[in-house]
This record gives C-alpha cells, structure tokens and sequence, in this order.
C-alpha cells in the first residue's frame, strides 16, 4: 500500500471515528434533557395521581378537586375532531393516491396539504375563530375546538392515506379491474383493506397530536370550570386547564396541572405504542 494510499485510508478513518463520537454525543445530550423532562414530569405529577382526579371537578382557588370536566371536554373534542377530520382526510387521500398523480390539481393539493401541516396550530384556532366563533356572536362552544382540532387531523390523515395508498402495488389493482370489478369496490375491498394498517397508524398519531393542543383551544372551546356536555357551549379540555392551572400562585393548582400532564403524556404514549404495534403486526403478517 502507497504511502498517499495510506494516508489517505488514515484520513477516513479519523474522519469515521470523529463523525460516530459526535453522533454518540448528540444522542446523549438529547436523552439526557429527555430523561430530565421525563423525571419531573414523573416526580411532580405522581403525587397529583388519585381517585379524585378522575371524578371530582376542577376546583376553584386553594380548594381540592380533579379533572373529571376537563378529561371528558377533551375527549369529546378529539373524537369530534376525529370524526370530522378522518372521512375528508381518507377521501382525499384516496383521490390524491388514485386520480391525483397525472393531474396538476393534485400537485397542488399535495403542496397545501404540506403547508397546511406544518401551519402553526395556533394559526388554525386564529382561522376557526374569525370563520365560526365570531359569525356565531362570539360564542365559544367545543364544536368550535372541535373544528380547529380537525383541521389539524386533516393533512396528517390525507399524507398518510395518499402514501399508504400508492404503497399498494399497482398489480392488485389491475387484477381486480380485470375481474370486471368496479373502481369503486376495488378502491373499497382491496386497497383500503391493504393499506388499514398505515391508515390507521396516520389517524392514531393524528389523535396523539391534538390530543395535547392549547392554542386552537383558547380560541375556540375556551373553557368552563364545570362539567357542561353540551357540545355548543364552552367546554374544559385537559391542555388549557393545564396552561391556566400551571401559571396560577396555588399549590393545588400546581399539583393538578402536573397530573394532568403526566396523564396526557402517558395517553399519548399508549397511542404511539398502539400505533407501532399495528404496523409492526402487519409487516410481521405481509413477510
């Protein structure tokens, strides 16, 4: 081996050595912060864990109570957004995989569907606000949330559809056809039931992303500090209880709004995990 040949061996060497220690690092660095969050989430939001959390109201100022009003304001928010967001997302997913590739239309759906889901949330409430809330008197309602959640749901339903979609390959869809099924059940009975997996895993990590959103919130449900199932009036979620509890001067407050996130975060957990487990059992059964 040449002189040039071994210096330059030594080069890449040094420069593969240098490249994996900064990668190491950097990973460390990040765990680190991430255990640290992890660890006062855990440490501060334990003590709040009780019975009471769970069905008591949230209390007024130096008084005990829980979350009850807000768990269920945020869950009838997100399952609204869910049912709002997910049939237009799958629909145009569908016309995006399906009619959307040889057009120019679908080129520019695809790039404000991109916009849109990097758009700011708070942008969104701002946008639910000024078409709903104030055209309604200034009525704040949870449908309203609901309408701001959604239009977070959309692109990540769309995205997911679209790719999920154009996963599938194209001979499936030509042996149906040639079967003289129609496009509509082909669409239907077998590219839906190939891509579910992916479909679903876009929906539950949709659900986990406004699962924890304040700022459209703000905007749109605003809040209620008692349990109101009526769906246009204002209504409490667990995020902006959180906001409003975790900058209040009281102990009891403080110690609510840690549990509340600690809840939300181990929720958002389970449906990440849920999500990995589908895709991970349906490439165990595709192989």
């Amino acid at each position: 081996m040449s002189t040039a040949t071994e210096s330059l061996y030594l080069r890449r060497r040094i420069g593969n050595v240098v490249a994996i220690l900064l990668s190491v690092v950097t990973a460390l660095f990040g765990l680190f912060f991430l255990g640290w969050i992890l660890w006062t989430l855990f440490s501060k939001g334990l003590p709040g864990i009780n019975w009471a959390l769970f069905t008591q109201m949230t209390p007024p100022p130096m008084q005990e109570g829980g979350l009850a009003n807000a768990f269920y304001g945020s869950a009838v928010m997100c399952a609204m957004a869910i049912g709002i967001g997910t049939p237009l997302g799958v629909l145009a997913g569908t016309w995006l995989a399906e009619y959307g590739n040889f057009r120019k239309a679908g080129t520019v759906v695809r790039f404000v569907n991109d916009i849109l889901l990097s758009a700011p949330s708070i942008v969104l409430g701002l946008f639910v606000y000024t078409l709903f809330v104030m055209q309604t008197g200034g009525s704040f309602s949870a449908f309203a949330g609901a309408l701001a959640l959604a239009f977070i749901v959309l692109p990540v339903v769309v995205r997911t559809t679209d790719e999920m979609l154009r996963l599938v390959p194209s001979q499936m869809r030509e042996a149906a056809l040639s079967l003289g099924i129609p496009q509509w059940k082909v669409t239907v009975q077998v590219l839906y039931r190939s891509a579910s997996a992916g479909i679903v895993t876009g929906i539950l990590l949709a659900l986990a992303r406004i699962s924890g959103e304040t700022a459209p919130l703000l905007f749109t449900a605003f809040g209620n500090q008692y349990w109101s199932s009526n769906v246009f009036q204002p209504m409490a979620s667990v995020p902006v209880v959180m906001n409003q509890f975790a900058g209040s001067p009281y102990e009891s407050w403080q110690v609510l709004a840690w549990a509340g996130a600690l809840v939300l975060t181990v929720f958002v957990l389970l449906i990440s995990l849920s999500a990995r487990g589908i895709l991970l059992r349906n490439r165990i059964s595709h192989d």
